[in-house]
């Protein structure tokens, strides 16, 4: 019978002590409640995670509601994509296009004012499970939106219900407020190689 390397030992006693740790925090974790997501910072992938979500959600036969506050464009693959299922995703494109496309303060902030509005009734109905708020921290950044009567939207929604909210400039009320914080950052970006927004990847 073969010795066993005391590297190997060191090893499987380091897995074990790393098994009781995580077995205790899974343990201790037994509430089940809808959970606040904030995915925020300068790196790409925000709004992708987001959709990996719907995705991951769609799966477990959730109904959803994705509600784009900025992005006006209505041929993305996560958009065609998802389309697919009208009993299950609610789809809204509510933006126009980013603030120096539009140039238009009072526009931008009315649409984003209609888009809360169509936000909060999901954000009250219990038959959504997963609510996507993509691109919102720029309305409640800009001022277009008072961050107040959304946070406490967002605190009275269904027990049940998950949000989602991406963006840059995430308000410190907003990062208090939420379960899950992520915060992007770029490192590289292959648009500043001049490497044009490629279908699959970019929309």
């Amino acid at each position: 019978m073969s010795e066993i390397k005391p590297e190997h030992q060191r090893h499987t006693a380091r897995m074990q002590r790393k098994k009781a740790v995580v077995d205790e925090h899974i343990a201790a974790a037994q509430v089940e409640r809808g959970v606040l997501v904030v995915n925020t910072g300068t790196g790409k992938g925000k709004s992708s995670a987001a959709f990996g979500v719907v995705a991951r959600a769609l799966g477990h036969g959730m109904k959803v509601a994705v509600i784009q506050c900025i992005k006006g464009r209505t041929d993305t693959g996560e958009e065609g994509f998802f389309r697919r299922f009208p009993d299950l995703v609610s789809w809204h494109v509510m933006g126009e296009g980013f603030t120096w496309e539009t140039q238009d303060r009072e526009r931008d902030a009315a649409r984003a004012q209609a888009a809360w509005m169509l936000a909060a009734r999901y954000l009250a109905d219990p038959a959504y499970g997963l609510v996507v708020l993509d691109e919102f921290t720029y309305p409640l950044k800009y001022g277009w939106l008072d961050l107040a009567p959304v946070l406490s939207a967002l605190a009275a929604r269904p027990p049940l219900q998950h949000v989602i909210i991406t963006g840059r400039g995430a308000p410190e009320a907003l990062i208090t407020a939420a379960d899950t914080v992520s915060e992007i950052h770029q490192v590289k970006h292959a648009f500043a190689a001049g490497v044009k927004a490629m279908p699959g990847l970019e929309w």
